[in-house]
């Protein structure tokens, strides 16, 4: 058996959280590239996206259940190798039929990998404040690369060619593959049941893929097209299905009496709206950067750089300071300083420069960091063979959110630019009014979910009869 490195561990779970988040937003600037060179048609560029976030978002829950139940080092050896076989197959593809696929496929090694990055954190650091700071440094590397993956798109697109987005996951894969099978130990729960909740499974998979499929298609087909509509009546029904499952199950896919645990479910709230404003953001202010402010795909990659540093920065320090101001306080901050940096952004107009961007982005890339409490503070709360399922939801919410964000946001964007064009405003003017909507309504949400963070991870406070009571010498007898 593989004795436990925990240092090496952690660094083998960040370079897979780092490929896969990096995967999860390289390929949008290389678009243009892929559409030129494969002859893709709108509808299929947008698969090419599509088809790896669906499969993703769908099958997050099932991996992190999986993990539980089959062994977590397994299943983070078994996604990581597919992920990059995926990667393989998806930069020698030469036809949109199998670059879909492929990227499918990799969605697939995702949703394995993911969900198992935190639940080897959680069994392997068991000291509270050593758990906090490796998801701190876990947190760290994924903001790190969601703002580095727009400027290594760019660049490789740019100087190199598209096929390099995905090649440059290979050599990585295969040194973290060596390195977590030498460094991190296998962990499963006894608790956990050696069984697979399977009508769990296909109940919570198909309205996943329901809602997500409605949410990527909406704005293109119509969001009161029959189709869409199915889809969210789908999505409800099947989720519902899936509660009543899993409140009758003996071995249920996802304990339902976690949503009743007050830190899990204010995370979970303040979770999502952290996804909804921090998504929505990296989207549309990328069209701003570079339809507005006419900035090249490179230089908007870049934008983001700075932001991104401080995130890491702020999460690497985030422990120390809730060590000393507790995770609600830290958390319902940095959620207000996030609000008020999305807020600011709103105030940008089209002759903003390079530099008038960074105190905007800089809040953001702060309070982003300092959410990291978050995670760790539901992770403590967490029974250990609920780790997997845990974070497997954490990350589906996370990625349903930020798909929200995208819709809601674009919804807002297209209705207040439609009646700025109506009212005689230039194409600028319209885009900037609904952007600006946009935004404000997000850090709106991002508020709503600092309130919720401080009041789902405030510390209970002890009854003051009760810290009276000291307990009872027994009586000799």
């Amino acid at each position: 058996m593989t004795r436990t490195r925990p240092r090496w561990a952690l660094i083998a779970v960040a370079l897979a959280t780092f490929m896969t988040y990096l995967d999860n937003n390289i390929v949008n600037v290389a678009m243009p590239a892929i559409q030129r060179d494969l002859g893709l048609s709108v509808s299929g560029l947008e698969w090419v996206v599509s088809a790896y976030i669906l499969v993703f978002a769908s099958l997050l829950l099932a991996g992190g259940r999986l993990a539980d139940v089959f062994g977590r080092r397994r299943l983070f050896l078994i996604g990581l190798a597919v992920f990059t076989l995926a990667s393989l197959a998806a930069g020698l593809s030469g036809n949109v039929e199998v670059l879909i696929a492929s990227r499918a496929v990799q969605g697939l090694g995702a949703a394995l990998v993911t969900p198992t990055t935190l639940a080897i954190i959680s069994a392997t650091f068991t000291d509270t404040r050593q758990r906090a700071a490796a998801v701190g440094a876990w947190s760290a590397v994924g903001a790190l690369a969601l703002a580095v993956g727009p400027l290594f798109g760019g660049l490789l697109s740019q100087h190199a060619t598209w096929n390099w987005i995905f090649y440059v996951n290979v050599p990585v894969g295969v040194a973290t593959l060596a390195l977590g099978a030498w460094a991190i130990g296998e962990s499963r729960e006894p608790s956990a049941l050696a069984r697979i909740d399977l009508p769990g499974v296909l109940t919570s998979a198909g309205a996943l893929i329901a809602l997500t499929y409605a949410l990527i298609e909406g704005g293109d087909k119509g969001w009161t097209s029959p189709l869409i509509l199915g889809l969210f009546a789908a999505a409800v029904v099947l989720g519902g299905l899936f509660v009543r499952l899993e409140l009758g199950a003996v071995g249920p896919m996802v304990n339902i009496s976690l949503f009743r645990d007050r830190v899990f479910s204010g995370g979970l709230l303040a979770l999502v709206m952290w996804g909804f404003g921090l998504f929505g953001i990296y989207f549309f202010t990328s069209l701003y950067l570079q339809n507005v402010l006419g900035f090249s795909a490179t230089k908007a990659g870049t934008a983001f750089v700075p932001m991104a540093l401080l995130m890491a920065a702020g999460a690497v320090i985030s422990e120390r300071i809730t060590h000393r101001l507790g995770a609600y306080r830290v958390v319902s901050f940095a959620m207000v300083l996030m609000a008020a940096g999305i807020a600011s952004v709103s105030l940008l107009g089209e002759h903003a420069a390079f530099i008038d961007l960074m105190p905007s982005f800089a809040i953001i890339g702060i309070g982003g960091g300092l959410t990291v409490p978050l995670t760790a503070s539901v992770l403590e709360a967490m029974p250990p063979s609920e780790a997997g399922v845990a974070s497997g939801i954490f990350n589906a919410s996370r990625e349903v959110a930020g798909l929200l964000g995208i819709t809601v946001i674009g919804a807002i964007l297209s209705a207040r630019q439609s009646a700025a064009a109506r009212g005689g405003a230039d194409s600028v003017d319209a885009f900037l009014s609904g952007y600006r909507a946009g935004l404000l309504v997000a850090a709106g949400l991002v508020l709503i979910g600092g309130v919720a963070a401080y009041v789902g991870l405030k510390p209970r406070p002890v009854p003051a009869d009760a810290a009276q009571l000291t307990p009872l010498e027994p009586t000799p007898v």
